[in-house]
Parts: C-alpha cells; sequence; structure tokens
C-alpha cells in the first residue's frame, strides 16, 4: 500500500484523500462540459473559425487521450502522487493562462496543456484511491463517491457555464479551475502519504515505446473528428486511419522487442485486464453512439430546440446521478464479475433498444437512455477497479490509464461509426431546416443500421470480457480478496 501503517477504515477516515482525488476527477467531467456553452461566444470575440472552435475542445481530448499511457508508466516508476501534484501545478498555471489569451491558436494551445495536466492526473486518481484500502468493498464505496462528484459535475456543466457567462466573460469558466486544482494539491499532499518505493519500478523508460503509442492513440482519436467534419469521402479521414494501424503495429512489435517495454503486452493477456478493458470499451463505444444519434434525431428528426432536447436528455442524467446509491448495494449482492459483465449487458440491451425501436417514439428513447446509463454507472466502476485488481502492484497505474484510454478510443470509434453510416445513407444536407419524406427515411435507415453496428461490436466485447473473466475463475476462488464483496465461484 501507498499509505504505512493502518489503512482507513471507513471513508470518513480517508476524507481528506477522497476530496482532493474527486476533485481531479470533477475537473476531467466539468472541463468540456462547461465550455461547449461558450464556444459561440470564443467564436466571437476571437474570431475564431469553425474549425478552430472545434480545436479549442478537441485539442485537450486528443492530447489527454493519447498521453495517458506514457504518464501512467511515468508514474508507475516515479510515484504516483508525485505526478499527480505536478499535474495539479501545471492545470493551475494553464488555467491562469486563459487571463491573457487573445488568439485562438493560444487558446488551443493552453488547452493542450490542460490535456497533458488531465493525463498526469486522471490515471492516478483510480490508482490512488484503489490503495487508500485493503477492502474491495471499501473500494467500490470509494470509485463510487469519486465516480459521482464527476458526473454531478458533468450532469451540471452546462446550466452552470450558461448562469456564469450571464455574468463574468468567458474566461471564467476555464479559470474555475485554480480553485479546483488548489484544492485537489491540498488535499492530496495532505491526505494521501508518498507511494512506497516497493510499489514502484525502475525499469528504464521506453521512448520509442511512448512516441509509438502517443502517436497511435491520437491518430485514432483524430480519425472519428476528421470523418464526421470532412465525410468519408476525403482522404485526410482515412489517411488518419491507416496512419494509426501503422503506428498500432509498430507499437506493438517494438512491445515485443523491447528489453524494458512501456506496457508488458502480457498484462493484457491476465483475465481480469483484459476482461475490464472489454467491458469499458463496450460501454464507451455504446454510449458515445448512443448520445450522438439521440442528439440528432430529437434535434433534426424531431425538430426539438436544444433546450427541449436538453430536457429530453434528463433520464440519462437522473440515472447517472441517482444510480450511486444502488451500485455498492448490486457489488455486494453479485460480486464484481458478475456486476461488470452484467452492467456491460446492459448498456448493449439499451443500445440494442434503441436501434430496434428508438424511431418509434420519445418512451423507447427513455428507455435505451436509462438502460445505458444504469449499465455505465456500475461498469464505470466495477470494470476499472477488475483492471487494478488484476495487474502487478506496480504497473496499476498504466493499467488504469489504458481503462480512460480504452473509453476515450472506442468513444471515437463510436461516433465515426455513426457519422460514416449517416454519410453513406442519408443524402442532402443533414443540418437543413426540413427534410424530405425520403430523408427522413434515409435517416430512420441510417440510425438502425448504425445502432444495430455499434450493439454487434458492443455485444462481442461483452462477450469477449465474459470468456476472459471465467478464465480468472479458478484463481479469485483460490485466493478470495475480502469478506465485504462476495465474488462468483
Amino acid at each position: 500500500m501507498d499509505e504505512p501503517g493502518r489503512t482507513p477504515r471507513s471513508l470518513r477516515e480517508a476524507w481528506v484523500a477522497l476530496a482532493g482525488l474527486s476533485a481531479v476527477f470533477l475537473f476531467e467531467m466539468l472541463d468540456n462540459s462547461i465550455l461547449n456553452v461558450a464556444l459561440p461566444v470564443i467564436g466571437r470575440e476571437l474570431h475564431a473559425s469553425t474549425t478552430a472552435l472545434q480545436w479549442v475542445t478537441g485539442a485537450y481530448a486528443v492530447v489527454f487521450g493519447g498521453s495517458m499511457p506514457a504518464f501512467g508508466a511515468i508514474a508507475d516508476r516515479f510515484g504516483r502522487r508525485r505526478i499527480m501534484l505536478i499535474g495539479l501545478v501545471l492545470l493551475g498555471a494553464a488555467s491562469l493562462a486563459t487571463a491573457v489569451v487573445t488568439t485562438a491558436e493560444q487558446l488551443i494551445a493552453v488547452r493542450a496543456a490542460m490535456g497533458v495536466a488531465a493525463a498526469m492526473t486522471t490515471p492516478g486518481s483510480m490508482a490512488l484511491a484503489f490503495r487508500l484500502f485493503d477492502e474491495d468493498g471499501l473500494r467500490v464505496r470509494a470509485l463510487t463517491l469519486i465516480s459521482t462528484v464527476g458526473l454531478v459535475g458533468l450532469a451540471i456543466g452546462p446550466t452552470t457555464g450558461g448562469l456564469v457567462l450571464a455574468i463574468a466573460p468567458w474566461q471564467a469558466l476555464l479559470l474555475v479551475n485554480v480553485p479546483v486544482a488548489a484544492l485537489a494539491f491540498v488535499c492530496v499532499r495532505s491526505g494521501i502519504a508518498a507511494d512506497d518505493p516497493a510499489g514502484l519500478h525502475r525499469d528504464p523508460l521506453d521512448v520509442p515505446g511512448m512516441l509509438l503509442g502517443t502517436a497511435a492513440i491520437v491518430l485514432a482519436l483524430l480519425a472519428p473528428t476528421l470523418f464526421v467534419e470532412e465525410g468519408a469521402g476525403f482522404w485526410a479521414p482515412w489517411a488518419a486511419t491507416a496512419g494509426a494501424a501503422v503506428t498500432a503495429i509498430c507499437f506493438v512489435l517494438r512491445e515485443r522487442l523491447a528489453r524494458h517495454p512501456l506496457l508488458d503486452l502480457k498484462l493484457l493477456a491476465l483475465p481480469l485486464v483484459s476482461s475490464g478493458l472489454a467491458y469499458k470499451a463496450a460501454a464507451g463505444l455504446a454510449t458515445a453512439g448512443l448520445g450522438y444519434m439521440v442528439t440528432l434525431q430529437l434535434q433534426l428528426d424531431w425538430g426539438w430546440t436544444p433546450a427541449l432536447a436538453a430536457v429530453g436528455m434528463l433520464p440519462q442524467v437522473a440515472v447517472l446521478i441517482a444510480g450511486s446509491a444502488l451500485v455498492s448495494p448490486y457489488v455486494r449482492r453479485v460480486g464484481l464479475d458478475r456486476a461488470a459483465w452484467s452492467s456491460a449487458a446492459a448498456v448493449v440491451s439499451g443500445l440494442a433498444v434503441y436501434g430496434l425501436l428508438g424511431r418509434f417514439g420519445y418512451p423507447w428513447v427513455a428507455i435505451a437512455l436509462v438502460l445505458v446509463a444504469a449499465g455505465m454507472r456500475v461498469v464505470g466502476v466495477v470494470a476499472g477497479l477488475n483492471v487494478v485488481r488484476g495487474l502487478p502492484e506496480n504497473r496499476t497505474t498504466i493499467g488504469t490509464a489504458l481503462v480512460d484510454t480504452a473509453t476515450e478510443v472506442t468513444s471515437g470509434a463510436g461516433i465515426a461509426i455513426t457519422g460514416t453510416i449517416l454519410a453513406a445513407l442519408f443524402t442532402g444536407d443533414l443540418a437543413t431546416s426540413r427534410w424530405s419524406p425520403r430523408q427522413t427515411g434515409e435517416f430512420h435507415q441510417a440510425v438502425t443500421v448504425a445502432g444495430l453496428t455499434l450493439t454487434i461490436v458492443a455485444a462481442a466485447l461483452v462477450g469477449w470480457g465474459i470468456a476472459r473473466t471465467r478464465h480468472a475463475a479458478a484463481d479469485q476462488a483460490a485466493t478470495p480478496i475480502g469478506d465485504t464483496v462476495p465474488q462468483d465461484a
């Protein structure tokens, strides 16, 4: 454990540390959601083009997703707490720099720096929360608390951003990160002990592996953006996709041959690790794809205003927030492994309901949103926890980085698959004010095809995860992990 001596026996005993880790996750969830409402204002004040505005949010996401594995590996070598504290200082400094931004290019650079800070802090939040406690029951409750704080931020972000813009300049939306970073820094530094050297490793850094891995992820995240922005008929999205495939192959070859690889590929074959990543990938694919399709359907197909469409998404928001009270009881009742695969299956079921029935009326859309949100609420905690407990002690941070990376990459893939199918089946301008009956039929067909395609892919990932979990059953039965969370035999 990172903390010497007796570990906390309740969440209350670790409240300082949990407050700091919750603030870290709050930043990740609140950041883009609160900034999106200000994009029109930013565009006017900075004279930014549509592409520049896209990269105000895109730069953060691409840098964040691309650099997480690298910083996870660094943290496992030099200390999770230390890297998190450095990242929080960078976050505060980058946020302060917003006050002097005068061009869109400067803002994009600031957002990229925030992406680096997020990559340094976010993976460590799960790894440090895991190490605060000895019992998996407390670990589940701690991760549920941390994720609930983040989801509340995600839910209230747009509303809060709109209220702030009514009384303050848009820069205030990013300057709010300064007190959040300061709170997290103080709480993490005082509430979490420095890493035990026995829980770290001193293998040399695999710099070529870091560069190849980062390039592969950046290109994989860039490709969906280009597919949506330019369409499948242009060369740039396909070039980015090919580049991602080539660099990914080179990364795998490098890691297989390197004496001290950035990521030991044998770790990915560990049953709990591969199953947890499969569940998270399925959930990321389904959630992003569903959110994209529902947004288009409510506003473009049914003609709802943005405000009414936001109300239409409330079932999902309500379940994500209120569902926190059900996570721990459900896990105690069925065990970590069954909770992981059943919640991932709920996400897939919600996507299937939407693909088959969503076009027949809002009640079916609401059912799909609730199923996906309920599944996400559980799988977001237990799948990540399974990955961490399935890894060696000195590799947990890169493991949590892989969890977030799997979600980021498959979320982008979900949007790319949906956007490509829409572009192939829908004729004309999707954003035109009025569709012809033929275009409406094409949209319904495209949504059905996209929804069922994502369902098949996500179901395959869940099936793989279940198969891998069964391989771990004998080891789990031989090595009980605690009385608070019963495991499946």
